[in-house]
This record gives C-alpha cells, sequence and structure tokens, in this order.
C-alpha cells in the first residue's frame, strides 16, 4: 500500500505544476534546486508573505537572485502561483 502511494504522488508531481503558495516541503522539493532546507525557508517566508510573482522567490532567506533564477529556469512549467490563502496579508 505505501509503494502504491508513493507511485501515486510521484505520478501527480509529474504531470502537475507545484503551487509555490500552497505545496507542502515535500512537493517543493521536488522541484530542481530546490532541496527539503530551501522548502522549509519558502513555506516560513510564504506564512508572512504570499508569493504574487514566481521571481519573488529571491526575497526567500538562503536563497540568492542568481540561485533564484536557475529554479525558476530549470522549472518552467512545473511552478505555479495559486490564490494567496496568507491570513496576514
Amino acid at each position: 500500500m505505501k509503494i502504491l502511494t508513493l507511485i501515486l504522488f510521484l505520478t501527480t508531481l509529474l504531470f502537475s505544476a507545484v503551487d509555490i503558495n500552497s505545496a507542502t516541503a515535500e512537493e517543493l522539493a521536488s522541484l530542481k534546486g530546490i532541496g527539503m532546507k530551501k522548502a522549509q525557508k519558502i513555506i516560513k517566508y510564504r506564512k508572512k508573505h504570499c508569493f504574487k510573482n514566481i521571481k519573488e522567490l529571491k526575497r526567500v532567506k538562503g536563497i540568492k537572485k542568481k540561485q533564484a533564477k536557475k529554479i525558476i529556469k530549470r522549472n518552467k512549467g512545473n511552478i505555479s502561483l495559486g490564490e494567496c490563502k496568507n491570513s496576514e496579508e
């Protein structure tokens, strides 16, 4: 059962874009250039500031401007921006 769940999860990631405003750390870490550490930093940033533009990744502490550009380029079509669900904004 665990294997089937894992296969379904990975298949979902392969065929859908990762919404940086709502994705889990695991989903963010599935993107090229984003490991678990950066994924957790994105989530921490997102709790106070929703992403209105993908380029705002450079504002996340620990992700430099060049890194953000590289992440966006490597994941073109795999990153999406969903509705901001942050209550603080």
